[in-house]
């Protein structure tokens, strides 16, 4: 049986890693996987609560205790601060995994100028940003960033316009600085998620029967007839992240039980 050894995914071991989104579902689960695997953690979340309930787990598997620095970062003023209080206590940058993301739905009849910015301003503008301030450091450690899109960006569906278009932004985003950045040897790499059972559906809008239908109907929505689990989306994370995918830059991986390659009949 193969080790982790030979997959290199312990080269994540004392690398530092700023990761957005880590007080829920997918961002909670990366934060835990990594610090399982050694990575020194940077963890930013709006819920300063459960953020402190994820950096327990963390401390739990043997981890040293993560930074965390906690905020909107929406703000441009939290946007910075998280940047320069992970430098300061740690003296580099490894990785980053943008997590933090918001669900809306609504169709372009139903959807206002005021949920679309909300949208945009937190899984794409928040996004550039943060990669923005991030990049300096990652080129001097030659590091990774991996975004987390949605099966949304690549594939359409009504009902969710402002988020479908969130997340072919992060597609192109990510294929866009992979190219920019290959040369300086920063790879960037998304995973694009099916449904994954977390609370992003329930904060949309949809309450405890609405989201068993939702669940329930992903039998038949993705080939392999299940929704998936954070900790199956935070797996693909850390492959990329990790020298297990020194060669791959430029990749929206799928993560989504094969719901991408799917056609109505």
């Amino acid at each position: 049986m193969a080790s982790e050894e030979t997959f290199k995914v312990n080269s994540l071991k004392d690398k530092v890693t700023l990761i957005t989104g880590a007080s829920s579902g997918i961002g909670a689960a990366a934060a835990i996987l990594f610090a399982k695997l050694g990575a020194r953690l940077a963890l930013n979340g709006r819920d300063v609560e459960n953020l402190k309930k994820i950096a327990e787990q963390c401390t739990s598997c043997g981890a040293i205790q993560p930074l965390l620095v906690p905020g909107d970062l929406t703000d441009e003023e939290t946007v910075s601060k998280t940047v320069d209080q992970t430098l300061a206590h740690f003296g580099s940058l490894d990785v980053l995994v943008n997590s933090a993301g918001i669900l809306a739905m609504g169709s372009i009849e139903t959807t206002d100028l005021a949920q679309y910015d909300k949208v945009m301003n937190v899984n794409v503008r928040s996004v550039y940003h943060l990669t923005h301030l991030c990049v300096p450091h990652l080129i001097k450690t030659q590091g990774s960033i991996v975004n987390v899109s949605s099966v949304n960006g690549q594939r359409s569906f009504p009902g969710v316009l402002a988020y479908c278009m969130s997340k072919s932004a992060i597609d192109q985003f990510t294929r866009c600085i992979a190219l920019e950045l290959a040369e300086k040897q920063v790879r960037v790499n998304s995973v694009c998620p099916g449904v994954i059972i977390t609370e992003v559906h329930k904060r949309a809008g949809l309450n405890e029967e609405e989201y068993a239908k939702f669940l329930e109907k992903c039998k038949v929505t993705h080939a392999l007839g299940r929704p998936g689990e954070a900790d199956e989306v935070a797996h693909a994370i850390a492959f990329l992240a990790s020298d297990a995918a020194t060669y791959i830059t430029g990749v929206n991986l799928p993560v989504d039980g094969g719901r991408h390659a799917m056609c109505p009949r």
